[in-house]
């Protein structure tokens, strides 16, 4: 197993000195880098975390992959991702390892993005747990959380994820956050309509598409495309649509995504499920971006309706929303996303859960 590696820390600087600091070990999923190279919104909020809270001045330690880049201390088990994702053993090794890493590392407490590590790791830690389900409450998801409920705090990341716990206990809803050193404003003059995400039916990417042909707009798709059941979506619903001067779908590295949001007039999120968060949403508005989306999930907690994008009912409906677009001033966007979604709001949520949960706790210190 590998261990500590102390790395440069970049982008966000330390806060210096903090006379309440915690040591807070964070426990990655297997399945990418921390921060992802192309696409992995978990990966990504995982690091915004990390960073945030190191520049609040806490003692952080990562348990990621060996290849992760996160500028905080870390260790890792597995060198490499772990394939394929979602594998029960794999994941069961890597957690077990690193309640292991981080219990001789002397953290105060263990916040754990895993979906085993709260059943297998959390009922011997000796510190309290934090648990945060990067995913939907499904039938399965809430019978897991139910049982790591008895030794870790469940934490949402929307209050409509929350209200689809059932009798999940939720210790507290906190929204993600993003790195708006990053995500800067941009003039939206690339005279295109955009859309980033996984290539799947659950993200509308074939109600985009029509979308962006009513309205007459160029549709620059960004996705991820990988897995076989992504490529036959494609095939099947995504290309018949496509002309031959339509870009292909490609997977877009972090700088050009940040060059797509700032300058595209419009962010479409035609989302067809209940999707726990939506990080794309939020990255737009970062850059200013004004965000058209259906209302499903947790967009209208992040989406303003008529002042940061439109709720749409329907395709007919989003395709009119595109011609009101013009009624939307992107400095609105990027000061919503400054007030609700930055990366040290999200930092100071974790530290005060974090905080009450070490004065309350009955767990002892390592």
């Amino acid at each position: 197993m590998r261990g500590l590696r102390d790395r440069l820390v970049v982008g966000i600087g330390n806060a210096g000195a903090n006379e309440h600091a915690m040591r807070i070990g964070l426990i990655a999923p297997p399945w990418l880098p921390v921060p992802p190279p192309a696409y992995g919104g978990t990966e990504a909020v995982i690091d915004n975390l990390a960073r945030g809270l190191r520049a609040r001045g806490h003692d952080i330690t990562l348990f990621s992959l060996g290849e992760s880049t996160c500028p905080v201390d870390t260790a890792s088990l597995y060198e490499l991702a772990c394939e394929p994702i979602g594998a029960s053993i794999p994941e069961a090794a890597h957690v077990l390892a690193g309640y292991e890493e981080l219990r001789n590392a002397g953290v105060d407490l263990i916040h754990d993005h895993t979906m085993l590590g709260p059943l297998l790791g959390a009922p011997h830690a000796r510190v309290p747990v934090v648990a945060t389900n990067h995913g939907p409450f499904t039938a399965a998801a809430r019978r897991l959380y139910t049982r790591s409920a008895e030794h870790a705090a469940i934490v949402a990341i929307s209050h409509s994820q929350a209200r689809s716990a059932g009798t999940v206990p939720i210790s507290a809803v906190i929204h993600h956050g993003i790195d708006l050193e990053q995500y800067r404003p941009g003039s939206g003059t690339g005279g295109y309509a955009l859309f980033v995400g996984r290539m799947c039916a659950d993200k509308g990417v074939h109600h985009a598409v029509r979308v962006a042909k009513r309205a007459g707009r160029e549709l620059v798709i960004a996705t991820k495309i990988r897995e076989p059941a992504e490529r036959a979506y494609f095939e099947e619903a995504v290309r018949p649509l496509l002309g031959p001067d339509d870009a292909p779908p490609v997977e877009q590295p972090l700088p050009r995504r940040l060059e797509l949001f700032r300058e595209a007039e419009v962010l479409l999120n035609p989302i067809r499920w209940p999707e726990p968060f939506g990080l794309v949403m939020a990255e737009a508005l970062g850059s200013g971006t004004p965000v058209l989306a259906f209302p499903n999930g947790a967009a209208p907690e992040i989406v303003a309706d008529g002042e940061t994008g439109f709720l749409c009912a329907d395709e007919e409906e989003m395709g009119i929303a595109v011609d009101k677009l013009a009624s939307i001033e992107r400095p609105l966007c990027r000061s919503s996303a400054e007030r609700h979604f930055s990366l040290h709001r999200m930092a100071a949520d974790h530290e005060r859960l974090y905080t009450e949960l070490l004065e309350h706790s009955p767990r002892r210190r390592c």
